[in-house]
């Protein structure tokens, strides 16, 4: 891992959000409405932390008959390192993750999966302590609804019942190898191009929140601190 790659994990998913937004990436790098599952709340103060690069999945309806099958599951092919990020269907109300594939990803060295759709088993994945974030949880199960179709190839990750209409939230690009940085406050996508950057902009942006709080705890007040420290 290299220095920068390794000061990327130091911020949180929040501080990364900011410096993409002032990067002028639209969305932040911010993957919407996808929650964090395991560990669970019954994980006291141990919570879950990724960052990783992304090993891309696309699923497709399973009646789907012209997009490319797998000759392999995706899970036994993920690379030791990576985070498993799948890509479901609009809508899909099966789950696409479940405690089996979290066996096969911990015994792969993949550190964790995140998942536009949902998932099950929420128990199992949260007694084998591996990263489950995703939209939402089902009973059902995959196979009688969608299948995964390819790896390692571009996803668009559209926000969940939204138009990609003027004023909708944009959707979010994920590249294979891009890093993903997930924690209790959500998930977000950085561009291999852009750590450099993040990690510089997010260093500055801790400073300055830093003094920020220190006033305001001072009794300062939030609008005086901001303008002293923000410039706004």
């Amino acid at each position: 891992m290299s220095v920068q790659v390794n000061a990327l994990s130091d911020f949180s998913s929040c501080e990364i959000s900011d410096a993409l937004i002032k990067l002028g990436v639209p969305h932040g790098g911010h993957i919407p409405d996808i929650s964090m599952f395991s560990p669970g709340p019954l994980a006291g103060t141990r919570s879950a932390k990724i960052c990783a690069p992304a090993y891309t999945v696309k699923m497709v309806p399973a009646d789907d008959d012209t997009s490319p099958k797998l000759s392999a599951h995706f899970v036994d092919t993920v690379t030791p390192g990576y985070v498993i990020v799948v890509d479901a269907p609009p809508g899909t109300k099966n789950a696409v993750w479940g405690g089996l594939m979290t066996a096969g990803a911990k015994a792969r060295g993949a550190v964790g999966v995140v998942i536009s759709g949902r998932c099950r088993d929420l128990a199992e994945h949260r007694t084998a302590g591996f990263p489950v974030f995703a939209r939402g949880h089902s009973t059902l199960g995959q196979g009688t609804f969608v299948r995964p179709s390819a790896i390692n190839v571009p996803l668009v990750i559209v926000p969940e019942g939204t138009e990609q209409s003027t004023g909708a939230f944009p959707s979010t690009g994920v590249l294979p190898g891009d890093w993903i940085v997930a924690d209790e406050d959500g998930v977000v996508c950085v561009s291999q191009a852009l750590v450099h950057q993040v990690v510089e902009l997010a260093t500055i942006g801790r400073e300055i929140d830093a003094r920020c709080m220190e006033d305001i705890k001072a009794g300062k007040g939030i609008q005086a601190s901001f303008l002293r420290y923000r410039g706004k």
